[in-house]
């Protein structure tokens, strides 16, 4: 293969730093069905159980934290919808309107497809068997039926589509466009 030119190699480091050795004594010591490891650490003193707290304190810090209160349940479901559910404001601070559609999509597989398996082919035998070509055939085909009125896309789908979404009618669901800048 081409290497490229300006690609260095950094030196080794002819003084690594010597690892420590892995210490499994807290857990050694500890007695099976009893406690935890650091628990029985704490109990005899050993482990960071004596140590001095950043603060100065030797109370555990978990003592000190304090959660925040929660709020209730009906301000919390009005502060969603609120923020979820209300329509656009007309002059709501130069916020843009996004544009909501539907999307829907019908895959089908072929040789050439990165993961050769579907829910309909989970071995992957006809979707090995089918080149890209006939793949594309029959997208066609699909096309032209639903274009004519021959053939309803969501029954186009739910027959043809190697996705999931088949079992949808190949509804992928809602999805924002954002207008370009």
């Amino acid at each position: 293969g081409a290497r490229l030119s300006s690609l260095k190699r950094e030196p080794r480091n002819p003084n690594p730093r010597p690892k420590r050795p892995l210490r499994f004594r807290d857990r050694r010591d500890a007695k099976i069905g009893t406690e935890s490891p650091a628990a029985a650490a704490a109990a005899s003193g050993e482990g960071d159980a004596g140590r001095k707290r950043p603060s100065g304190d030797d109370a555990p810090a978990d003592s000190k934290r304090r959660r925040p209160e929660a709020a209730s349940s009906g301000s919390r479901d009005r502060n969603h919808h609120r923020h979820h559910h209300q329509k656009p404001r007309e002059g709501d601070g130069g916020k843009e309107k996004k544009e909501k559609l539907r999307a829907s999509h019908i895959l089908i597989k072929h040789e050439g497809s990165r993961r050769k398996a579907s829910w309909r082919d989970p071995e992957g035998v006809a979707i090995s068997a089918t080149t890209r070509d006939d793949a594309a055939d029959l997208a066609r085909a699909l096309r032209e039926q639903i274009a004519a009125g021959e053939l309803k896309f969501e029954v186009a789908a739910t027959d043809n589509s190697d996705c999931n979404s088949a079992k949808r009618g190949g509804d992928l669901g809602i999805c924002s466009l954002v207008p370009s800048s």
